[in-house]
């Protein structure tokens, strides 16, 4: 418990809980949509993103949120106007993402010092800056959640049906998308690239297996991610081990965990 001294651990605690609440929220549409395949190519796109932020000297956060935003749209775009599928398309900005930072990575003068931390992700270097960032995307989500919950629910299950009762399909959507992106980059610092599908998948698959209603799983996949955050981060501190990796580990225990119980009980 003396790491609680450090101011380090104190934001990376704060970061975990925030980023916990709005992934879980967020993974719960993409689930509901069946949108995790287009989040493992939004994730992707930030690549280029990050490339181009160092490149241009800018931040690269601001890079990736950039390309997040476009490629999220750019896929919802191409599938409705086009009726390009919605895989051919995501395979495209997934391989051109990468490709675009790789090409300007390449072309940075000098070392990229924070290039692993983005890919791989790094907690314990989330700063007071990033907090704020952090918990001000937290309180738009829930203010917009809870402003829209009724619409989201039924433009997520039923765009058709909203579409004949005149709900504003288009304007949640688009909305609910340009979220999804922001909270993939902003999540990014918390587990990297690699590993942010299993963050906003394990848990609403955990909470799919007791749970049958939107906002049942949207409440019982924030308790499972915040604790499987929280346990990951302390048992790192413990083992000296890479705590993002260690959080996707926990969820996906509490995954095993829950479909165990479940083939019990039946």
């Amino acid at each position: 418990m003396e790491f609680l001294n450090y101011d380090f651990f104190r934001y990376a605690l704060i970061g975990v809980v925030l980023i916990s609440i709005a992934s879980a929220m967020i993974g719960t549409y993409i689930v509901t949509r069946r949108l995790v395949s287009i989040s493992g190519g939004v994730t992707h796109a930030c690549f280029g993103g990050l490339g181009l932020g160092y490149f241009l000297g800018w931040n690269p956060l601001v890079g990736a949120g950039l390309f997040a935003i476009a490629s999220s749209l750019g896929v919802q775009w191409m599938s409705r106007r086009h009726r390009v599928r919605e895989d051919s398309a995501i395979a495209v900005i997934w391989a051109l993402g990468m490709a675009i930072g790789t090409l300007f990575i390449f072309l940075t003068p000098g070392y990229v010092p924070e290039l692993n931390s983005f890919l791989f992700g790094n907690i314990l270097t989330i700063s007071a800056s990033d907090l704020w960032s952090f918990g001000i995307f937290t309180a738009v989500l829930l203010l917009f959640m809870t402003c829209f919950f009724r619409k989201i629910v039924i433009c997520a299950f039923d765009p058709d049906f909203a579409t004949v009762k005149q709900l504003p399909v288009m304007f949640i959507s688009t909305a609910m998308t340009v979220l999804v992106a922001i909270c993939i980059v902003l999540t990014i610092r918390l587990v990297g690239v690699m590993l942010l599908m299993s963050m906003l998948a394990l848990p609403q698959m955990t909470a799919e297996t007791f749970c049958h209603r939107f906002k049942s799983i949207m409440l019982v996949s924030v308790l499972v991610s915040l604790t499987c955050s929280l346990a990951g981060l302390f048992l790192a501190t413990v083992i000296e081990v890479p705590c993002s990796a260690l959080i996707v580990l926990t969820m996906a225990a509490a995954y095993i965990i829950a479909r165990l119980i479940s083939t019990l009980k039946s």
